[in-house]
């Protein structure tokens, strides 16, 4: 399902799966318009599940499909529930960096996170910032 009424954006423009390319994240930033406090945060493009193994074989299977990326709201328990009250039209959604690994996705939302200085500010729903980082995650950002 596609959220065509509050679509993500990219440099203000629709961003949808045709745009993600080699891209396995991105880091985004969302807006209640009716307040102005926002929420920054990672999604995967893609979710992997495992699966059991084939009759005979012992190996378990993995199967990748596009995640709920496009109808994702963050995982913030409070911005979902605020969504959900008050309804999609009034938030906005913004894809702040691509990603082409998860190590460079965890940098760059934990860089977004306090460069903003989201637990300071009354102005960021963020209640925490979690990352484990080591300097071959970064190697593209180079």
């Amino acid at each position: 399902m596609t959220d065509y009424k509050n679509p993500w954006t990219y440099h203000g423009e629709v961003f949808t799966s045709v745009d993600i390319g080699k891209n396995v994240g991105f880091v985004y930033l969302i807006t209640d318009l009716s307040n102005g406090k926002k929420y920054v945060g990672k999604k995967n493009f893609t979710s992997r599940r495992r699966l059991k193994p084939l009759k005979g074989k012992t190996r378990k299977r993995v199967k990748v499909s596009e995640s709920n990326w496009m109808e994702y709201y963050g995982s913030s328990e409070l911005v979902s529930t605020l969504v959900e009250e008050h309804g999609i039209e009034n938030f906005k959604r913004e894809i702040l960096h691509l990603c082409a690994n998860k190590g460079e996705m965890s940098y760059l939302e934990a860089k977004e996170q306090f460069d903003r200085e989201v637990l300071l500010s009354d102005d960021y729903y963020n209640a925490m910032i979690d990352c484990k980082i080591h300097q071959g995650h970064v190697k593209g950002l180079r």
